[in-house]
């Protein structure tokens, strides 16, 4: 990406995809954020970089807006267009589940991306926070924020923890896949496969990243029930449900003296046991019947 000093985008009312836009960009370039309408002179200059207004879609200029896109072009935010530029995006539809949902919204609005999801349009609201709320209505306010101002900073937060994470999942599924190991165990009368991570030095600072999107990526859904993992709080592991599967039921165990912590819900467990035999008597005395 060419350097810029600026990133310029539209005022009034912010959304969650020109909004982590910038969050990426910061991340990379942490340069003022101004918030109004782009003149010819801007979309001109490289070094303003013109995020989801201005009806131009120039990487080469560091312009990324989708709104002159057809109606009918697959959705597409500005969010898209700043990851595809930086070459992240096909990983960042893979391992971030939200991020299609997001592309839907800002591009089909809310009844329309409800209808894909296959729910009443009702419940898209009830999953904002004031997380949500308030980091977009913030936003909405400014009219520029430079570095030291606490919405800047935390939206550079936000930009380095999602590139960092989209970067280092790929090199953290390769991980798993050297040490994975699959367990067939008798859950109470059928077997049932669990996904086993050992404990390596050095554990990394979570330990359990990663595993359901291994999972997914082997096409192994419809095969793991559980998962056992290295606790990072502990010399021991924890022990849990794939995808809620009601195969396991780790109140079960919540009784045995090396287990320190079993979830009334029965989804997860933590244990002192570090050798793979106990681990295994552990997960099959959790077991239920299919």
């Amino acid at each position: 990406m060419i350097p810029f000093t600026t990133i310029l985008t539209h005022p009034g009312g912010a959304h969650k995809d020109e909004f982590l836009a910038c969050c990426v960009l910061l991340s990379l370039h942490p340069v003022p954020v101004v918030r109004r309408e782009p003149a010819p002179t801007d979309l001109a200059d490289p070094a303003t970089c013109v995020v989801d207004v201005g009806h131009e879609h120039e990487p080469a200029r560091n312009n990324f807006d989708h709104h002159q896109l057809p109606k009918d072009h697959p959705p597409t935010c500005s969010l898209s267009l700043v990851l595809q530029h930086l070459g992240l995006y096909a990983d960042a539809r893979q391992f971030c589940a939200w991020l299609e949902s997001a592309e839907w919204f800002d591009c089909r609005g809310a009844v329309t991306t409800a209808q894909w999801l296959g729910v009443p349009a009702d419940v898209l609201p009830k999953l904002n926070s004031p997380i949500d709320i308030t980091l977009l209505r913030r936003f909405a306010l400014a009219k520029r924020l430079a570095p030291g101002d606490p919405l800047w900073e935390m939206m550079r937060m936000i930009g380095e923890d999602l590139v960092n994470y989209v970067r280092t999942l790929r090199a953290r599924l390769d991980f798993i896949g050297r040490h994975a190991q699959f367990w067939t165990l008798d859950l109470a009368g059928s077997p049932g496969q669990i996904l086993f991570l050992p404990r390596t030095e050095p554990l990394p600072e979570e330990p359990s990243l990663g595993l359901d999107e291994f999972i997914e990526e082997r096409q192994l859904t419809g095969e793991i029930v559980g998962l056992v993992y290295p606790d990072r709080r502990s010399t021991g592991y924890g022990l849990g449900r794939f995808r809620d599967n009601p195969r396991l039921d780790f109140t079960r165990i919540n009784r045995e003296t090396d287990v320190h912590f079993a979830h009334a819900r029965g989804f997860v467990a933590k244990t002192s046991a570090h050798d793979i035999p106990r681990l295994q008597a552990l997960v099959t005395q959790s077991g239920v019947a299919s």
